[in-house]
């Protein structure tokens, strides 16, 4: 398992598996290690995954200020991995709020990226929200699932403000694909 320094001084673990072009992937969250990324479906069978492990996260160390979890300033641990790689560009694979990370390094380094995929990301780093109703729009396209009914109820008890942690888990399928 690799580790970059980052250039405040944080180490960050990289976990790699599979073979092939490198696909650099940051997990979403936010803040969670890349573990639960797996292999990506398979995907590990057709390319190198370069799994980073976002500072404070998993094999990678706190940060010795706070501060610098905060996305826009995670950009450079991105760049600094890319460097110690040596990559003239990378592909990116972001899933969730690794996105927002994602979208900020392709605006600080766009010559750097060679492809990016967005998995179920937002934009919010880029003034880009969801709406309630958006959000209400996608929900109404699963009303077929058979535990829809069910999900609705937790979910409108999460905008509610009274969700318990039975609902949160009962919530869970509008977060996934089918």
């Amino acid at each position: 398992m690799p580790t970059i320094t980052a250039a405040d001084g944080t180490e960050l673990a990289c976990h790699i598996t599979g073979e092939g072009e490198p696909l650099l992937c940051l997990p979403g969250g936010p803040m969670r290690a890349s573990a639960y990324l797996g292999d990506l479906g398979g995907l590990s069978k057709r390319r190198q995954l370069v799994m980073l492990d976002l500072r404070g996260t998993g094999d990678s160390r706190v940060p010795g200020d706070p501060a610098t979890y905060r996305c826009d300033r995670q950009v450079d641990d991105v760049e600094a991995v890319r460097r110690h790689f040596g990559w003239d560009g990378v592909d990116v694979l972001a899933h969730s709020a690794g996105g927002d990370l994602a979208l900020l390094y392709a605006v600080r380094y766009p010559r750097r990226i060679r492809t990016l995929s967005l998995i179920t990301a937002r934009a919010r780093a880029l003034g880009v929200d969801f709406t309630e109703e958006h959000r209400r729009e996608v929900i109404a396209l699963r009303t077929a699932e058979p535990w829809f009914a069910s999900a609705r109820d937790a979910y409108e008890a999460i905008w509610s403000g009274t969700a318990t942690d039975a609902d949160f888990d009962a919530a869970v399928p509008f977060f996934y694909g089918r």
